[in-house]
């Protein structure tokens, strides 16, 4: 990978509406470059991005160290930075067809990283298996153009578990042979204040969308969610605010139907076998242009704790042979069209967490503490919105003759670099008219 001489121009451009975040030059800079190489280092840790720095001769070489606090210690605020990048992405949002806010989690692996925060042995339910990872929420903002991290964070653990077996264990100790009783009183007083300190994924979405909707960056956008997000809290705040939501429903969920409570899946199997015609044929155009046939069925029902919300059966083959999909929304007067298009943009979820697995090393990064990880996450966001906004134009290349003419997130990257190297070059004839040796512009290029 060439060696970053400075941050490229379209970077330099986008983070300059971020200056004020920050608190001085140098540490401003080293952000910069710490964003550059999230996007094209092939090694997105710190060390890794710090190896391809290249400084003028004329100023002494600062150390790694220098990187490492000016991006992960300096006194800039991790909240601020992602109230500033909401305010300068929402324009990119208004007036620009319909946008949708996407509210979802990952699993950020981390197999030797026992000592990050946020890191847990756990059943991972995709991989099937035990592993370490981290649990980061996000909040994707999309429209039909494109898509943008409103916000990446970790959930702190629980360790409630382990605590509750320690003190299980030590309480089996009589008391005249503990001589230690008074730190037994503040271990089980510790166990009780981490019980209230922990805050379940609903919990925290619910902390997250009351920020954003006090910020009213995106005033006209709906919210969409799977089952895992979905709680009563959260969804009434939502139409407390005067907008609408859609989830997906568990097909072991309880609806009211004539006059008698059943599940989901019951009700789907009913209506296929006695009344297929109430699966009603839609032609939808999803956020990528493609289009797709679906059947649907769609009626107003009584859910548990949500009361009167409109249910959405949708199967994808004719024969309604396929398991079905179940969604629920509080807008009665949606039609299975748009409730479909709608969860269409909760995919968006998707591809900003392969992008910052792929990309930007959102499992890459092996900082430890709590404030190091919050601030990797959240610069994460922030060169996603950064690649996304590069001026470059399509590929005529025959690598990229898959495209079909569309601009991809390789050539995109692939437009970075080229401005890298070119600030390479330019440095390199600017060393050789200075009279300077191949040894010398090696050297200063790649150390040995």
């Amino acid at each position: 990978m060439f060696p970053i001489i400075s941050p490229p121009d379209s970077v330099q451009e986008v983070m300059a509406q971020y200056r004020d975040v920050f608190c001085r030059d140098e540490g401003f800079e080293w952000v910069s470059r710490y964003v550059t190489g999230l996007l094209i280092s092939p090694n997105k840790t710190v060390q890794g991005i710090y190896d391809l720095q290249v400084f003028p001769e004329d100023k002494p070489h600062p150390s790694r160290r220098a990187m490492h606090e000016a991006v992960f210690e300096a006194g800039w605020e991790a909240e601020q930075l992602m109230v500033r990048h909401r305010e300068v992405i929402a324009p990119a949002y208004r007036g620009r067809g319909r946008a949708v806010i996407s509210l979802d989690w990952t699993y950020a692996h981390h197999e030797r990283g026992d000592h990050i925060h946020g890191v847990k042995r756990r059943y991972d339910y995709v991989q099937k298996r035990m592993s370490r990872y981290q649990t980061v929420l996000t909040a994707v903002v999309a429209n039909r153009e494109r898509f943008d991290g409103l916000d990446a964070f970790v959930q702190a653990p629980s360790f409630a578990q382990e605590e509750k077996a320690y003190l299980e264990a030590t309480a089996q100790i009589p008391v005249e042979r503990r001589a230690a009783g008074i730190q037994q009183l503040i271990e089980v007083l510790s166990y009780h204040l981490h019980q209230r300190m922990y805050k379940k994924v609903t919990e925290l979405f619910l902390e997250f969308v009351q920020q954003l909707e006090a910020e009213g960056q995106f005033p006209e956008t709906d919210y969409v969610f799977d089952h895992g997000v979905l709680s009563r809290p959260l969804t009434r705040y939502i139409e407390q605010c005067g907008k609408f939501w859609l989830s997906e429903l568990e097909k072991s969920r309880n609806v009211q139907w004539k006059g008698q409570w059943r599940r989901l899946d019951s009700i789907d199997e009913e209506l296929r076998s006695q009344h297929p015609e109430a699966f009603r044929e839609v032609m939808v155009t999803l956020r990528n242009g493609e289009r797709r046939t679906y059947w649907a069925f769609r009626k107003v029902l009584r859910l548990k704790r949500y009361g009167k919300k409109r249910i959405f059966m949708v199967h994808r083959e004719a024969d309604l042979s396929d398991e079905p999909q179940f969604l629920v929304t509080n807008a009665f007067h949606w039609e299975s069209t748009k409730a479909i298009q709608t969860w269409d943009h909760r995919w968006t979820s998707e591809l900003f967490h392969e992008f910052g697995k792929q990309w930007t090393g959102l499992e890459a990064a092996q900082v430890r503490k709590e404030e190091a990880v919050t601030r990797h996450f959240r610069l994460n966001c922030v060169a996603q919105s950064i690649l996304q906004r590069v001026p470059t134009d399509v590929s005529t290349s025959e690598k990229f003759a898959f495209a079909e003419g569309k601009i991809t997130c390789g050539q995109r990257v692939k437009a970075i670099i080229r401005e890298v190297f070119r600030n390479l070059l330019t440095l390199v004839k600017h060393l050789f008219e200075g009279g300077k040796s191949c040894q010398h512009v090696l050297d200063m290029l790649m150390p040995a």
